[in-house]
C-alpha cells in the first residue's frame, strides 16, 4: 500500500515548507506531481517554485505544457498522473486521487490554523486509513523542525 504523509503546517507556510519536501523528492530520483484545488493557488505555487531562494529553483511545470509527461515536477488542479509521478503532494484540501496505491507516496499538506483543513485532514485520514494505506503524521515543533506524531 501507499505511504501516506499528513504535514500539519503551523510554524511556516506551504510556499517555505513545498520546496524542501520536493527537493528531498527529487534527491530521491521521484517524479513529482502537485495538486492544488484552486487556479490561484496553481499559480501561486508556479511562481513561487521559480523564485523561492536565490540560489535554487526547481524545474517545473504545469499539466497545461506541451509535455508535462518529460516534466520531473507537474503542478495540476486534476486527479490524473500527467508524469508519472511517484510522489503526489496535495494541498489546500485537494482529495486524494482514486488511483493512491499507483504512488510510492502521498503527502497531505494542510494549515493548522484553518478548522475546516483540519477536520477535512482528519477526515481523508480516517479514508486512507480504512483503505489501508501505511499513514504518518508529522507536526511542526517550536523550532519549525518536523516531528513524528503518529
Amino acid at each position: 500500500m501507499t505511504e501516506i504523509l499528513f504535514y500539519h503546517l503551523q510554524r511556516q507556510p506551504l510556499e517555505k515548507v513545498l520546496p524542501s519536501l520536493v527537493e528531498r523528492s527529487l534527491e530521491r530520483s521521484w517524479r513529482v506531481a502537485i495538486q492544488a484545488a484552486s487556479e490561484e493557488r496553481l499559480q501561486a505555487l508556479d511562481d513561487g517554485l521559480w523564485t523561492y531562494s536565490d540560489d535554487s529553483f526547481l524545474p517545473h511545470g504545469t499539466d497545461r505544457e506541451a509535455d508535462p509527461a518529460g516534466l520531473p515536477v507537474v503542478l495540476t488542479l486534476a486527479e490524473t498522473n500527467p508524469n508519472a509521478a511517484s510522489i503526489r503532494f496535495l494541498v489546500e484540501g485537494s482529495p486524494l486521487p482514486a488511483d493512491a496505491e499507483s504512488y510510492a507516496r502521498i503527502c497531505v499538506l494542510f494549515e493548522g490554523t484553518d478548522q475546516e483543513a483540519l477536520l477535512l485532514a482528519r477526515s481523508q485520514w480516517k479514508l486512507a486509513k480504512e483503505a489501508g494505506h501505511t499513514l504518518a503524521y508529522w507536526q511542526q515543533d517550536d523550532d519549525g523542525r518536523w516531528q513524528k506524531k503518529a
